[in-house]
């Protein structure tokens, strides 16, 4: 039950309770007014971008202390976004360090980077959904990007209060239709303005073309081929139009159970190894077509399994690893440790942290997922076996997988196109559902589940332990995560390319009308200026030295060598009856039939894993070769910048990593200028450098958080201790810990 009270502004109202703080008087309200109409700020639409309903003299609170101070303006929903116009624009974002989004300002929303709504009655924090019988005095939004908006409505008209809240609920709650989505709206209005950077080399893997680029760019096409068969989605909807399977395999039999059961190839290793991946084929009752089903999958495996010149190893991703639901639990816990809505709350959850931290166990998800990376590439680097992934559909943990290992192993997908690329073949390509697990259509709650947040929180623990080894930094990663929830690019908004290409019109020759041309989310100069996309590139990313003909002739990875040798020996015997055993539980696993664990869990292979982990990391790091992460327990951390940004506490003015990369890049500049003195003096024609990124610049203004926190904004510990302090001792004690700080970015 709602509370007894609701403030709406207007007549018939309640009277604000004494308790509530603001910083402007009621009496003050009208002169406030008439200065805004005075001074109306322009809301900047978008092509296709229609305002919905709005509120005025609503004041935006800052997340900073008790006191609730804040800024009126404007609360206005489009189909695209909520914004809110603050009266004193001039005094916000004016610092030239600030990183800008060109699509989503800062007190922007989109529509689909709401998660949760709550409205404050009489002081109660309460969810809100569906119609509402009465309307609260104060508007709460939880954004997917853990960002936290508060509005307060004491002063806003009663009518404004009751459209622009029931107007947010609908457009971010109710379920949608695909058709609805303002990606389209955008596409249509925006259609003859749409151009494409010249920059951006990213491979989309639409064509015959990329696919047979990739082939043989990895050497993989002496024993894949690309095949067209599905090229007008008849055989599969759920595959692309165009994908890679081994070369002796019959193109009849991928359209046999409509592409479930056939082996695709992901990637090949340097080695002749290769990654590969498969959807179980439907469950069946009647023994008759089990055993057709049975018979066909044992043709399918011989044709990738020859010993001993080709021999394959089974993942079954769907049974004996992870569940998704694992993954949105955990998620679920984990977020709400950085929603905070107050400095208050940040510090009475403080003394929890670690114990919060743990509970959630998304830390320890991303250890699983890392340390089966790694189980892979040792299957694949030291024992020069086969890798096939198993899942049911082969659209969520085979794409986290199967993009993991080859980040591991294969030094292009760490460059930025590199890894563009990855992302296009393994999930785009690949079919991960992002529209039903981002819940962009808010149709099935129970289909959202955060993979590609988690593969990126993955991507982000390499990065952060191998720094050099990455042409992209942690700045681009969170970006990307944002951008999962922009509807003007359609990478991640679609379950599949058949669905994309079916609703943009370009399937079929039927359709009078043009078809629509989207944008990708690979075309960085949508969102950012060229100043702030220096922020998306690693300014010390080692490149990979150009050697001529001379040089290449016998050079060999560098860990092929060292870990090949002691993990190959003594490993015949056992061969034929292990193999045996993995055939059966390919072909077990692929009819839904029980199975007990696989045998890739015995004591064996683990000793294999752990060689081959230590080994590596006993040696210097080779950033253009195979590159493994620390998993043990304290190196699994937070990735502090995506998920503490909004929470002016976690930051640490002029300190942190950023601080470090400042100096560094200040060195870098040094080092630049005495080179092209000496270049001066010998005349040469050479090249200019990239520069280094001007945003980093005077380090003792930046925060720890850069370039997303709030530079204007500071907030000290409470000066008083709260109920969650008294635990810790006396006074005096909280006092001697003042001055100390932790860095939550190393947690």
């Amino acid at each position: 039950m709602l509370g007894k009270g609701v403030v709406g502004g207007g007549g018939g109202t309640k009277a604000p309770k004494p308790s509530f703080v603001s910083y402007v008087r009621p009496e003050e309200i009208h002169t406030n007014e008439k200065e805004v109409t005075e001074k109306e700020v322009t809301l900047h639409l978008l092509p296709g971008e229609q305002v919905l309903c709005e509120a005025s003299t609503v004041l935006k609170y800052v997340q900073e202390d008790s006191s609730q101070h804040g800024v009126y303006g404007r609360l206005v929903c489009t189909d695209f976004k909520i914004a809110f116009l603050g009266d004193d624009e001039s005094a916000l974002d004016n610092d030239e360090t600030q990183f800008k989004n060109k699509v989503i300002g800062e007190n922007d929303i989109t529509l689909h980077c709401v998660d949760q709504i709550y409205g404050v009655f009489d002081e109660k924090k309460k969810t809100l959904f569906g119609q509402l019988k009465k309307y609260p005095e104060k508007l709460i939004i939880h954004c997917k990007d853990l960002r936290v908006f508060q509005f307060c409505l004491r002063y806003t008209k009663e009518e404004e209060v009751k459209r622009i809240v029931s107007g947010i609920i609908h457009h971010t709650q109710a379920p949608k239709l695909l058709k609805r989505l303002f990606l389209f709206s955008y596409a249509t209005a925006a259609q003859n303005n749409t151009v494409t950077d010249p920059k951006n080399h990213t491979v989309m893997f639409d064509s015959l073309k990329d696919w047979c680029w990739e082939l043989e760019r990895t050497k993989g096409n002496m024993k894949y081929k690309a095949v067209s068969v599905n090229e007008d989605y008849e055989v599969c909807e759920r595959l692309p139009a165009y994908f890679v399977v081994p070369t002796p395999l019959p193109e009849e039999n991928v359209q046999r159970f409509q592409g479930h059961g056939i082996p695709i190839w992901c990637w090949s290793c340097h080695n002749g190894s290769a990654l590969l991946k498969m959807s179980a084929l439907p469950k069946e009752q009647d023994d008759g077509i089990l055993q057709i089903q049975k018979s066909f999958l044992d043709r399918i495996y011989k044709t990738i399994h020859r010993p001993p010149y080709e021999i394959v190893k089974t993942e079954d991703l769907s049974s004996n690893f992870l569940s998704l639901q694992e993954i949105q639990t955990a998620y679920s816990k984990f977020k709400q440790l950085f929603l905070i809505d107050n400095s208050t709350e940040f510090w009475d959850t403080d003394i929890k942290w670690f114990s919060l931290l743990e509970s959630s166990s998304w830390l320890d998800i991303i250890r699983r997922c890392l340390k089966k990376a790694i189980e892979i590439t040792e299957c694949m680097e030291a024992q020069n076996m086969n890798v096939l992934l198993l899942e049911e559909n082969a659209s969520d943990l085979c794409c986290l997988i199967s993009s993991l290992v080859q980040l591991m192993m294969d030094p292009h997908c760490r460059t930025r196109t590199g890894f563009q690329s990855l992302i296009q073949k393994e999930w785009v390509m690949g079919g991960h559902c992002f529209l039903d697990r981002c819940n962009h259509l808010r149709q099935n709650d129970k289909e959202e589940v955060p993979v590609f947040l988690l593969f990126l929180d993955c991507v982000w623990q390499l990065v952060h332990q191998h720094p050099p080894a990455f042409e992209f930094t942690e700045t681009y990663l969170t970006v990307l995560s944002d951008s999962l929830y922009i509807p003007i690019f359609s990478t991640f908004f679609f379950n599949s390319p058949h669905q994309k290409d079916t609703n943009m019109g370009r399937e079929g020759q039927e359709t009078q009308s043009k078809p629509l041309n989207l944008l990708t989310v690979w075309d960085w100069s949508v969102q950012f200026e060229p100043k702030a996309q220096t922020l998306l590139k690693n300014p010390l990313y080692v490149e990979k030295p150009k050697l001529d003909k001379g040089q290449r002739k016998g050079m060999r990875f560098k860990h092929q060598r060292q870990l090949s040798l002691p993990l190959t020996q003594s490993k015949s015997s056992p061969k034929r009856g292990f193999f045996r055993e993995e055939t059966d539980h390919l072909i077990k696993n692929l009819l839904g039939k029980r199975i007990s664990k696989l045998i890739n869990s015995s004591d064996e292979l683990q000793d294999n894993f752990r060689e081959f982990y230590d080994t590596w990391h006993s040696k210097p790091t080779d950033y253009h070769g195979l590159l493994l992460p620390h998993i043990e327990g304290p190196e699994i951390k937070v990735w502090a910048q995506r998920y503490l940004r909004w929470i002016p506490e976690a930051q640490i003015l002029g300190g942190g990593r950023v601080a470090t990369m400042s100096k560094l890049l200040e060195m870098m500049e040094e080092v630049q200028s005495l080179q092209e003195k000496i270049d001066e003096r010998h005349h040469s024609q050479q090249a200019p450098q990239a520069e280094a990124p001007c945003l980093l610049r005077n380090s003792a203004r930046l925060s720890s958080l850069f370039p997303f926190a709030l530079l204007q904004r500071h907030s000290s510990k409470p000066v008083l201790p709260t109920s969650g302090w008294k635990a810790l001792g006396d006074e005096d004690d909280l006092a001697k810990q003042e001055d100390e700080f932790v860095d939550l970015g190393d947690v």
